[in-house]
């Protein structure tokens, strides 16, 4: 089976679905989108912009959005104000957010000078008499708004998050394969990933290139959750799917399967015996 994998450059103040049950005074993927049966791979929040994955391969989607595999996310973030070292160094290490949840260490550096995105429409809020600063973020983790709690937590409010790459780069060959320069005013700032924006603007979408998708498994390759044959460079053949009862094994098997086994926990967990 031939699955589907595109890349968008997903908008200020659009949904990350395709459908708007709440009929809220918003765009949703549907309206750049026609590719039947492809769903997001994790999310953006709907004040959030950047790199959105989309795939119609289920057993794919489980393991690139799995916090077992811990694949690495760069956001590039806008905040209030310009961050101390003491501020940046606490991102790196890992803040307390809401809930009292401490965040995995993080790669954390302020870009100079600011990087050459697209207009956002509507922009910022402006405030003449507050600067604001740059950073780039790359986490492995991706709790609800996760990045604005952050900042928030030492002190310098985002009002910018664009995620701008997914994945890590192995080496310096492959850095100065997909590393992709701003503009020429803006030297010294790439987008560095196994996937990036790249030339892609707002509201733009592409497939994937062949090279790109046998390059996915790469994303989790450096993960916790990885083996060692992935570590190394050798080949990561894609989950197999496990077989349920209708004998099938592509996505909507796998569907059935996950709903059936939620169904045996709410009953208790699995068969019981009987005395």
């Amino acid at each position: 089976m031939s699955h589907r994998y595109l890349l968008f450059y997903k908008p200020f103040d659009v949904l990350c679905q395709f459908t708007n049950p709440d009929g809220l005074a918003c765009k949703t993927l549907k309206d750049f989108i026609d590719v039947p049966d492809v769903y997001s791979v994790g999310r953006l929040d709907r004040d959030s912009e950047g790199l959105l994955l989309l795939t119609d391969h289920g057993a794919m989607k489980h393991r690139l959005t799995h916090p077992q595999f811990q694949h690495p996310r760069t956001y590039w973030v806008q905040v209030e104000r310009c961050p101390d070292d003491a501020s940046l160094q606490q991102l790196r290490d890992g803040v307390v957010i809401k809930g009292g949840y401490q965040t995995r260490p993080a790669e954390v550096k302020l870009l100079s000078p600011e990087p050459g995105l697209p207009a956002r429409v509507p922009p910022i809020r402006f405030r003449k008499t507050v600067p604001t600063a740059w950073l780039s973020l790359t986490i492995t983790e991706g709790r609800n708004r996760q990045v604005r709690r952050m900042t928030a937590a030492v002190g310098y409010p985002t009002l910018r998050l664009v995620r701008v790459g997914m994945g890590e780069i192995g080496d310096e060959q492959r850095l100065s394969e997909q590393a992709i320069a701003l503009e020429p005013a803006h030297t010294g700032i790439f987008l560095t990933g196994l996937l990036t924006l790249g030339d892609l603007q707002p509201g733009d979408w592409r497939e994937l290139r062949p090279a790109e998708v046998a390059q996915l498994p790469r994303i989790w390759a450096a993960s916790q959750g990885a083996t060692r044959e992935a570590r190394t460079g050798r080949e990561i053949a894609v989950p197999v799917v496990k077989r349920v009862s209708t004998g099938r094994t592509d996505d909507k098997a796998t569907k059935l399967g996950q709903r059936d086994r939620s169904k045996r926990r709410r009953r208790g967990g699995g068969k019981r015996s009987r005395s």
